[in-house]
């Protein structure tokens, strides 16, 4: 008789969790415009050209590269892009030595709706009004110095739904995963974790509810 092996697999042990969010900070949004895209892809379209003489810089409404910047849902709401939230807790991982490679495969937010322009991208709402910011950046290509327009939320909160394999996290493992997040990792431009820079102080938050 052969040796038989009995596997026994555990079905997916999915728990969702709610958690309402308020900044302690800032919240600054940058959305890579339709414009940037479309250039990008006339370019490819046309191949490389060579550039005889150079192109004049055309005028533009700063209140259109504003509003190019700012996740606009079907329903009307201002939101921000739903990865940010999943990428934030996954990155505080690292933080306690929990391996990011399996938070990948057990932690998932759930999206508020759909970009407006773009539905595949989801959403997550932003309870708070936005203002046009000023501010200097830096060409990466470059480094030349540029005036950059994007949407701040001074004061904002947001109600998140996440969604978490049991088996890995505890309820408290995903809230002090969140709070680390918020605290320590942030969302949007200028967040603590910025891989550009060391941060502006933009984009942290803490939890307010859970349930």
């Amino acid at each position: 008789m052969k040796n038989q092996t009995t596997v026994q697999i555990s079905p997916p042990n999915i728990k969702t969790a709610c958690f309402t969010i308020e900044g302690t900070a800032p919240l600054v949004i940058h959305r890579f415009s339709a414009k940037a895209k479309q250039d990008m892809v006339d370019k490819v379209i046309e191949g490389s050209k060579p550039n005889k003489r150079k192109k004049q810089h055309e005028a533009t409404n700063t209140d259109d590269i504003y509003n190019a910047a700012r996740y606009i849902s079907r329903e009307g709401w201002d939101g921000f892009n739903v990865a940010a939230i999943r990428c934030a807790v996954i990155r505080a991982c690292s933080l306690v030595n929990f391996k990011m490679t399996l938070a990948k495969m057990s932690l998932f937010v759930e999206a508020d709706g759909r970009d407006k322009l773009e539905p595949e991208f989801g959403l997550i709402h932003i309870y708070g009004k936005p203002r046009k910011l000023e501010s200097i950046g830096r060409l990466p290509s470059t480094g030349a110095a540029i005036v950059i327009f994007r949407p701040i939320y001074d004061e904002w909160t947001a109600k998140l739904k996440i969604s978490f394999d049991a088996s890995q996290f505890s309820l408290e493992d995903v809230s002090n995963l969140l709070a680390r997040a918020g605290a320590q990792v942030g969302i949007g431009e200028g967040r603590p974790s910025s891989k550009d820079s060391t941060g502006m102080g933009w984009g942290t938050f803490r939890i307010i509810n859970k349930k």
